[in-house]
C-alpha cells in the first residue's frame, strides 16, 4: 500500500515536470479591477465624523481650523516579499499569489480605506519588481478620481529589513515611505540591510523548499516559481560599496548595513521619505537583552526622517515598557537566568525545567548540574531556546517570555525595546537643534504589516489564517518533514545543543507560538486639511497622527494653553506655565455582516471573494463606546544613565467613561510641570468597550492557584489547530495619540 502511494506519487511528479516544464517564471503585478468608490459614499462617511465631532467640540477647539481623519496602512506587502511568497505556497496551505494590484482593491472595496503603502522587503525585491510595482500604484492613483479629492492615496516605500544575532548589532525592521510615485519623487531602487562582507547565499536558509517540490507535485509550478526568484535575486549584482547612491548602476542591489548607512544613502539620494521603525518588541527575531539606547548614539538616528513610530500591528503591541528581564549578566559576564515572578516566566527557567523533566534515575546532584548546563545554554541561544528540546512542542513551554498583561503583545516581548522605553531615554552627548538632549520624539501610528496585499485587515474579526499571518503546516506530513529535520540536529533528546548557522533559516525562530501572537492589524489615522496626498503627507510630517488596534476610533488629544494657543498632539512646544489638555474620544461602528453595495457593483464576484473573503467594511449606525481615557506621562532622563522605571507613568491619569456611544470627553492638567524641572511628554489612550478579537488570549494559558501556569491551549497557524477556528476572545480595542513633547524653558 506505501509503495503504491509512493509510485503515484513519483508519476505524478513527472507529469508535473513534463507539463509545466522544469523551470519557473516571475509573478506578474497583477491587473486592478476596481474604480474610484462612489463620491456619495465618501460624503456620508464624513458627514458621519464630522456629526461625532461636533457634538464633543469644546470653546477651546470648536474655533480651530476643521481637520478630517484620515485612516491607513503604511505597511503592506505583497507576495514580492520572500516570506510572504513562502507563505503562500502549497506546503502552508497558502492562497497563492497576492501582487501589487491586489492592494489597491482590496484597500478600495475590502477595508475602505483613504490611504496605503507598498512596503516589500528590500532585501527581496528585484530591480523588476521595483519598477512593476512603481507603475502599479500610479495605475492606482489615477483611478482615484480628482487629485485634490482622491477616493484613496497609494503610496511607495519599502522595508529595511535588518536582524542581528547580538544585542548590539540587532537594528531592527525600518519601513521608508516616500511622497510621491513619479520618477523625480522615488530613488532608483530599494536599500537592503545586507552586510558587506558576505558573498554567502542571501536565502539559503530556503533550501527545504527544493525538496518539498518533489514530495508536493500538484504545487510544482508554485514552488518552481519561488525557486526562479531566488535564483533572479542571487544574479542581482551587489552595488559597489562607497559610492555615492546616485552615482550607482541602475539594477544593482545597494546594501545599507546600519541605520547610520541608511540615513546616509537617503541625505545622498537628497527626496524626501520618512522612516518607520516597527515590530521593535517582536522576540522572534529581537535577540534577548536588546535595547533601543544604541539607536540614540551619533548617526544612529535621524530626527528628520525618523519622526513615526508603529506602536502596533499585526504582529503585536510594542508600546508597554515592563521591568522584567530575559536573563541577566553579572559584573564578570556571567549569565543569570531569573527566577518566575508572577508576571514573567523566563525561558531559560522553563528550559531547565524541562530538562529536569528528563532526568529520570539521574541523581539529584547531577539533575542540578543538567539543569544549570540548559539554562546558560537557552541564555546563549539567542531567540532559538525552543531548539534545545526538538522534541518539544510549543505547549511544552508553557508561556515562557510573554507579556502576560500587556494588551495584544507581540511574541517573546522586549520591552527596553518597547514605546515608552524610548522616549524616556536621553544621550547627553549629543544635542539637538534647541540645545537639548538628543532624544527620540516620534509620533504614534499604527499598521498591519499585512503579507498577503490587504491593507487594513482589522475592520473584523474573521478568516483567521487570511486577514492575520498565522500559518504553517497544511497537514501532519508536511509538520512531520520538519520534525525530521530538527530530530536530525538532535540525536540525544537527554543531551541538549544549541544549534547554529544561519541556515537553520525559518527554523530558529519559534513558529509554533508566534500564530498566537498575530492579529488583524491596526490603523494609522491623520488630522489632514483634506484628502489630497500632499494634505496626507504634511500631517505624517507633522506628527499629526494616531494609531489603532484596528477600529475606527475617532481622536482628538490638544494642549489647550500652548503659548501661541492650541497645540495639537505629535507637537513639540516650550512653556513654563501649567499645561492644560483635552482629549476627545468617538469609539468605531459596530460592522455589518457583509460588504456594501458599491463593492459588490465594483469587483467581480470573483474578486471580491478571493480578497475580501466575503467581508468588507460595512460600518452600521451604532457607536461603541469608549469606556475610559487613560493619560501616559514620561519625564525622560535628565542625567546619564537615570534608570527609566520611575519616568514611565502608565497610566498617570485614568478617566472612566459612561457608557455614551457619542464619545467621551476629559480636561486636565499637570500642575506639577512647573516645579518639576524636568521636560515631559503625555499621550491619550482610549479605550473602547469589549469586543471578540482574534488571538484576544493568546496562548489561553491557565494558572494554578499560586499564578503558576500550568497548561496553555496554543492557537496555531498548522493543521493542529482547525483552519476555520478565529480563536476569538474578549479584548479592549483603543487608540493611541501621538505624544505632545513640553520642554522647561
Amino acid at each position: 500500500m506505501h509503495r503504491g502511494r509512493t509510485l503515484r506519487a513519483v508519476a505524478i511528479a513527472v507529469a508535473s515536470v513534463l507539463a509545466l516544464g522544469c523551470g519557473g517564471s516571475d509573478r506578474p503585478a497583477g491587473e486592478i479591477e476596481g474604480v474610484a468608490r462612489p463620491a456619495g459614499d465618501l460624503r456620508a462617511q464624513q458627514k458621519a465624523q464630522d456629526t461625532a465631532k461636533h457634538a464633543l467640540a469644546s470653546d477651546a477647539t470648536r474655533g480651530a481650523r476643521e481637520k478630517r481623519i484620515l485612516f491607513g496602512d503604511l505597511h503592506v506587502h505583497t507576495t514580492y516579499s520572500i516570506d510572504a511568497f513562502v507563505f503562500s505556497l502549497p506546503m502552508f496551505a497558502g492562497e497563492g499569489a497576492h501582487p501589487p494590484a491586489d492592494a489597491c482593491d482590496f484597500a478600495r472595496y475590502c477595508s475602505s480605506l483613504d490611504f496605503f503603502s507598498l512596503n516589500d522587503h528590500a532585501e527581496g525585491i528585484t530591480p523588476e519588481h521595483w519598477r512593476a510595482s512603481i507603475d502599479n500604484l500610479r495605475e492606482c492613483n489615477a483611478r482615484a478620481g480628482d487629485p485634490a479629492d482622491p477616493d484613496l492615496v497609494a503610496f511607495m516605500g519599502y522595508e529595511w529589513t535588518q536582524v542581528g544575532d547580538t544585542p548590539s548589532n540587532h537594528w531592527g525592521h525600518k519601513n521608508v515611505i516616500f511622497p510621491g510615485t513619479a520618477d523625480s519623487e522615488l530613488p532608483a531602487r530599494p536599500i537592503n540591510s545586507r552586510r558587506h562582507d558576505t558573498d554567502r547565499s542571501l536565502f539559503s536558509g530556503f533550501e527545504l523548499i527544493r525538496l518539498v517540490r518533489w514530495i508536493d507535485p500538484r504545487g510544482w509550478s508554485e514552488y518552481q516559481d519561488f525557486l526562479w526568484l531566488l535564483a533572479r535575486l542571487g544574479r542581482t549584482p551587489v552595488c559597489p560599496r562607497d559610492q555615492n547612491t546616485l552615482d550607482l548602476p541602475p539594477d544593482c542591489s545597494e546594501n545599507a548595513p546600519t541605520p547610520a548607512d541608511l540615513f546616509e544613502k537617503l541625505a545622498q539620494w537628497g527626496g524626501d521619505s520618512i522612516v518607520i521603525p516597527h515590530g521593535s518588541t517582536w522576540g522572534m527575531y529581537t535577540p534577548p537583552t536588546t535595547s533601543m539606547d544604541k539607536q540614540l548614539q551619533g548617526a544612529m538616528h535621524d530626527p528628520d526622517r525618523q519622526i513615526l513610530f508603529e506602536i502596533m500591528s499585526g504582529h503585536g503591541n510594542s508600546e508597554e515598557f515592563r521591568s522584567f528581564r530575559e536573563h541577566e549578566v553579572a559584573q564578570d559576564g556571567q549569565l543569570i537566568c531569573p527566577a518566575p515572578t508572577r508576571d514573567y516566566l523566563p525561558c531559560c527557567w522553563r528550559a531547565g525545567e524541562l530538562m529536569r523533566e528528563r532526568c529520570g534515575d539521574l541523581s539529584s546532584a547531577e539533575c542540578d548540574a543538567r539543569v544549570e548546563e540548559v539554562q546558560q545554554l537557552a541564555m546563549r541561544s539567542n531567540v532559538s531556546p525552543h531548539l534545545l528540546f526538538p522534541d518539544a512542542r510549543g505547549e511544552d513551554w508553557l508561556d515562557c517570555g510573554q507579556c502576560r498583561d500587556c494588551f495584544k503583545p507581540a511574541l517573546g516581548y522586549r520591552p527596553r525595546e518597547s514605546g515608552q522605553y524610548t522616549l524616556a531615554l536621553s544621550n547627553f552627548d549629543q544635542l539637538d537643534e534647541n540645545g537639548d538632549p538628543k532624544r527620540f520624539r516620534y509620533g504614534f501610528m499604527a499598521s498591519s504589516d499585512n503579507h498577503s496585499a490587504r491593507p487594513g485587515t482589522g475592520y473584523k474579526q474573521y478568516e483567521r489564517r487570511k486577514m492575520t499571518e498565522a500559518t504553517g503546516a497544511r497537514s501532519e506530513f508536511f509538520d512531520r518533514q520538519t520534525q525530521e529535520r530538527l530530530a536530525e540536529l538532535q540525536p540525544n533528546p537527554e543531551r541538549p545543543i544549541v544549534p547554529q548557522g544561519e541556515d537553520m533559516g525559518l527554523l530558529a525562530v519559534d513558529t509554533e507560538r508566534v500564530a498566537s501572537f498575530l492579529y488583524p492589524g491596526g490603523l494609522v489615522a491623520v488630522h489632514s486639511e483634506d484628502r489630497s496626498r500632499e494634505s496626507i503627507w504634511k500631517a505624517l510630517k507633522r506628527r499629526e497622527v494616531y494609531g489603532t488596534s484596528g477600529p475606527r476610533i475617532l481622536l482628538w488629544f490638544d494642549l489647550l494653553n500652548g503659548p501661541a494657543g492650541p497645540v495639537a498632539m505629535g507637537s513639540r512646544t516650550t512653556q513654563d506655565t501649567t499645561p492644560q489638555f483635552e482629549v476627545r474620544a468617538v469609539g468605531s461602528f459596530e460592522p455589518k455582516d457583509g460588504c456594501p453595495p458599491a463593492s459588490h457593483a465594483s469587483l467581480s464576484p470573483e474578486r471580491l471573494e478571493t480578497l475580501c473573503r466575503g467581508e468588507c467594511y460595512y460600518p452600521s449606525d451604532r457607536r461603541r463606546a469608549i469606556t475610559a481615557i487613560e493619560i501616559v506621562r514620561i519625564r525622560p532622563q535628565v542625567r546619564p544613565g537615570e534608570p527609566v522605571e520611575n519616568l514611565i507613568e502608565d497610566p498617570w491619569r485614568r478617566f472612566p467613561c459612561s457608557p455614551d456611544p457619542g464619545g467621551c470627553a476629559v480636561r486636565f492638567e499637570d500642575p506639577e510641570f512647573r516645579t518639576s524641572g524636568r521636560d515631559a511628554l503625555y499621550y491619550a489612550r482610549a479605550v473602547e468597550e469589549e469586543s471578540m478579537a482574534i488571538n484576544g488570549a493568546n496562548l489561553r494559558t491557565e494558572f494554578d492557584a499560586q499564578g503558576n501556569p500550568i497548561r496553555t491551549t496554543p492557537c496555531y497557524g498548522d493543521y493542529r489547530t482547525d483552519f476555520d477556528e478565529d480563536c476569538l476572545a474578549p479584548v479592549q480595542e483603543r487608540a493611541w495619540s501621538s505624544p505632545i513633547y513640553i520642554d522647561q524653558p
